[in-house]
């Protein structure tokens, strides 16, 4: 059994999605059993929760063996982490933090998978906030996309605004609100209608690769957001098929060991 108490006004499928990845793969299933107690009453429906309530989850062996994220590399100033598809980070970083001091640095996409690094030590937390804000950090995605891409690398220029309903919109031209985004991509191979393609960010806004591939007319299988849903049925897709695949520190200071190194996710699309 999991217990944990409720540290800010939201519903128990936020908080779950944030504080317990195992119970957020399940929690439909949970709910259906009536397997998860608030306040020590069992719940069959997603609810309000107030700060101070008891959320308690009771989940199976089988359930709790589903892993959440993968450790790739740990030493006494950061941990890297390799996040399953369905997981919300802010749950990984939670699961850590139970474990350890552990601070939140960045974030994927709840459905995309692949390497997050979270900061152990103030020092390196603060060294990993600036080494991202000075693009110090290279992040590398593979993708598997629909359509056909206009060139073979190219190096695309856009856009980004962030919408009233959570997603973001991209313009090929300056607008109010809006940010300059700058994405990289290359088509490695094409099979069919599918493409495989690695991506490199060279900014990194919300959504800015699902959005910004899908402005160009070549979206994400699986993105039910800013994809092709015609598609993405055909295919049995309902998650979008990207991977943070790499990560190259360019670290100073108290992590300047770890400059150069390059860190690999093992999740690959066969």
């Amino acid at each position: 059994m999991g217990s944990f108490i409720v540290d800010e006004d939201t519903t128990l499928k936020n908080f779950t999605d944030t504080h317990h990845a195992q119970a957020s793969f399940y929690f439909t299933a949970l709910l259906k059993a009536k397997e998860i107690k608030v306040n020590g009453k069992k719940v069959s429906a997603d609810m309000p929760l107030s700060v101070g309530d008891t959320v308690q989850y009771f989940l199976t062996e089988k359930q709790l063996a589903k892993k959440a994220f993968h450790v790739v590399y740990e030493d006494e100033q950061v941990i890297l982490v390799d996040k399953e598809s369905g997981v919300n980070s802010e749950a990984v970083f939670a699961a850590l933090s139970r474990e350890q001091t552990a601070y939140f640095v960045h974030r994927l996409d709840r459905n995309t998978q692949g390497l997050l690094v979270f900061g152990k030590t103030e020092e390196a937390n603060a060294e990993l906030v600036l080494a991202f804000k000075e693009h110090r950090i290279e992040k590398t995605y593979l993708a598997l996309c629909f359509g056909k891409f206009p060139k073979k690398t190219e190096i695309l220029t856009a856009y980004l605004k962030k919408d009233a309903a959570g997603g973001v919109q991209i313009f090929s031209r300056s607008v109010d609100g809006a940010e300059r985004i700058i994405t990289e991509y290359e088509v490695l191979s094409k099979e069919k209608d599918v493409s495989l393609v690695k991506i490199r960010l060279h900014t990194g806004k919300t959504h800015q690769i699902r959005a910004h591939l899908a402005f160009i007319g070549c979206p994400i299988v699986g993105d039910m957001r800013y994809g092709n849903t015609a598609k993405n049925r055909e295919k049995n897709k309902a998650r979008q098929c990207l991977i943070a695949k790499e990560l190259t520190l360019k670290t100073q200071g108290v992590l300047a060991y770890l400059n150069g190194k390059i860190f690999r996710s093992q999740f690959s699309f066969e």
